[in-house]
């Protein structure tokens, strides 16, 4: 396993490389800005890279996913009911993506956004069970995604109370790698670390902890921040059916 964390500032996010360094086949997460810096990456753990990935229609900063996918000949990837114009490879719940001895299992978890994926990820060379998984906004170290992006935030805090009970789910050693870290505005109490284990979110992430529905939702809808600066505007460049002024 080669895994290699991207960690900008202009905007607040992170990005990844990651994949079999074995069998030179690798994947990008939620890449941002210029694309050399992931095709330099690439190059140097000797991986080819074969899809790149958004876990969601970010409405905070421009993707460059679909800018990397074409500069590395790669398969640029969605969830498949994404409300996004032009070619992409759609995955679903359960569909698993192939990199050599890495297999990268889609959770479907909406929430944040109702097309948000997180990326659930195995090397078979270590162990038939998973090692990490990609949260993008959902689960983020300290606090959780904002639900008012792309539906209203009751309905979207509902939907991310089912999603987190699959995350709840996962074994306490599976590491989490979110895409954003302090400073985004996509969370409201997001460490400075960014990444995390499921157990230790578990045990000391407010929201996260928190069983009952109702309870879930209103404190989901307290102290939201503002929304990011065009928020729409950058959600629709990033669907691909408007441009970026």
């Amino acid at each position: 396993m080669i895994l290699r964390q991207f960690l900008h500032t202009e905007p607040v996010a992170l990005s990844y490389l990651f994949g079999c360094g074995g069998l030179a086949t690798g994947a990008v997460v939620d890449p941002v800005g210029d694309v050399g810096p992931y095709l330099r990456a690439a190059e140097a753990a000797g991986m080819a890279i074969k899809y790149v990935i958004d876990t969601h229609l970010h409405a905070d900063h421009l993707s460059a996913g679909r800018a990397l996918a074409e500069a590395a000949g790669a398969a640029y990837v969605l969830f498949a009911d994404a409300p996004a114009a032009g070619s992409f490879k759609g995955v679903r719940d359960g569909d698993v993506l192939e990199l050599g001895n890495v297999a990268v299992e889609i959770l479907h978890t909406p929430g944040h956004t109702p097309e948000h994926i997180s990326l659930l990820v195995t090397d078979r060379k270590r162990a038939d069970e998973p090692w990490l998984v990609f949260t993008g906004h959902t689960l983020m170290v300290g606090d959780l995604g904002r639900t008012e992006l792309a539906t209203s935030a009751d309905d979207g805090a509902r939907t991310l109370f089912r999603s987190i009970a699959r995350l709840k789910a996962l074994p306490d050693y599976v590491e989490v790698f979110p895409g954003a870290y302090s400073g985004s505005v996509c969370g409201r109490k997001l460490s400075g670390k960014p990444s995390s284990t499921i157990g230790f979110e578990r045990r000391y992430n407010e929201a996260f902890r928190i069983e009952n529905e109702n309870a879930f939702v209103q404190a989901m809808l307290a102290d939201v921040p503002e929304p990011p600066v065009g928020a729409a505007e950058l959600r629709a460049a990033n669907s691909g059916v408007a441009v970026a002024a």
